[in-house]
């Protein structure tokens, strides 16, 4: 009997955990299988960071830490807000989760109601959709295109706005496809939306210390925009914390008490021993977290330069994150023989069992011309991928 609720049954399973989960099974079974699936730092946390942890055990940090998270720790999340990003928030309009997802799921739970529309360019992360939908909302997803690489235009999100829209997700820099928007193409965006004021913005800047273009730029900046965005973040890629669980948001003072409130009945506070950890981080310098991005910028030209000589292959050179997300769709209806390739799903198949290389089809992100490579793994690991890739591309004719 499938007592499933009709909310939960109706949900995708994640695209990207799916794919890590055939490659730990495969690994399992002794197949060396290089995992290019999983969006995560391969860096280990720093030892400072760790000791803080440490030290919080030690100084008893065992008990229910605060609904929003620690006082010191938001008001350090303000000040990085205004010294990095020129943003003022007050520790008040802070609320720290359980990770960047939870953050994401609090903003959409308290503002998407039935009916509500969404607007989700695509390529987008695979939870967005998923979270719009539990919610009771519709996405209305944008279409962008290589061309522009992968970035909406004004001309699109006005096309997009109905009397229903109620909010628009925004990534930069941008999982899967590593598109960063720069402060012109964001006030373009900001221009259209002066027209419609009842829109918000969440804008989704988890990736913005793995820029390579310069000074990430939020879209909170702009004037009239702080009172409509919630601006989504966490320590889990710029200090390689995933597994440390710590996101947070800022929003006008009125959504984060509807968060505060959310969170508050769902999970309570975040562990406190990450808190610790976390606000450490903040405080810290940055040289940890450049030379992470220095090591990132090098494998993103080796693997877009492997993945160029791969004849049919389409891509551009992301300016930030640490994915690649190439258009691979001249290779679907070709077939070494035995097997003839389908779509996105088949290609991935084809590639972990041939060429043992774990990749992530693009459908889940909303695009399935294209897939997913993440080059967070070590130089050795790309070099291997990267030439069974070239080798097992070739078999399909």
């Amino acid at each position: 009997m499938n007592c499933i609720s009709k909310r939960v049954d109706a949900l995708s399973e994640s695209s990207t955990m799916a794919m890590n989960q055939k490659t730990k099974d495969l690994q399992a079974q002794g197949v060396k299988v290089v995992n290019l699936s999983v969006g995560e730092p391969d860096f280990f946390t720093p030892d400072h960071i760790k000791e803080a942890a440490v030290k919080a055990i030690g100084d008893n940090y065992s008990f229910y830490s605060p609904t929003p998270g620690y006082m010191d720790l938001r008001q350090a999340v303000a000040d990085k807000f205004k010294k990095e990003n020129g943003l003022d928030y007050t520790p008040q309009q802070i609320v720290v989760s359980n990770g960047a997802k939870h953050a994401l799921a609090n903003a959409i739970m308290s503002l998407v109601d039935d009916g509500d529309e969404v607007i989700v360019p695509a390529p987008y992360w695979v939870t967005y959709t998923e979270l719009v939908k539990y919610a009771g909302g519709v996405s209305v997803v944008i279409r962008t295109t290589l061309e522009n690489n992968y970035k909406m235009t004004p001309e699109e999100l006005r096309a997009a706005i109905t009397p229903k829209t109620k909010a628009l997700i925004l990534c930069s820099p941008s999982n899967p496809t590593g598109s960063v928007y720069s402060r012109t193409e964001l006030k373009a965006l900001v221009d259209v939306l002066a027209d419609f004021p009842s829109v918000f913005v969440i804008s989704d800047e988890i990736y913005e210390y793995i820029n390579f273009v310069g000074r990430h730029e939020s879209i909170a900046q702009f004037p009239g925009m702080p009172e409509r965005t919630v601006v989504i973040n966490g320590v889990s890629k710029g200090y390689a914390m995933t597994g440390w669980r710590i996101g947070y948001l800022a929003a006008p003072l009125w959504l984060a008490k509807a968060c505060n409130k959310f969170q508050g009945q769902f999970t309570s506070g975040p562990s406190s021993i990450s808190q610790r950890a976390a606000l450490c981080a903040l405080v810290s310098d940055k040289q940890f977290t450049e030379e992470m991005t220095v090591a990132f910028r090098r494998r993103r030209d080796f693997v877009t330069e492997g993945l160029k000589k791969i004849p049919g292959i389409k891509l551009h050179k992301p300016d930030g994150a640490f994915y690649v997300f190439p258009d691979v769709s001249a290779y679907y209806g070709k077939s070494d023989g035995d097997i003839t390739i389908g779509n996105d799903n088949d290609l991935c198949m084809y590639l972990l069992n041939v060429a043992h290389v774990a990749t992530v089809a693009g459908t889940g992100f909303g695009e399935p011309n294209c897939i997913r490579l993440s080059y967070a793994t070590s130089d050795e690991n790309l070099r291997t991928a990267i030439r069974s890739l070239q080798e097992t591309f070739a078999r399909l004719k």
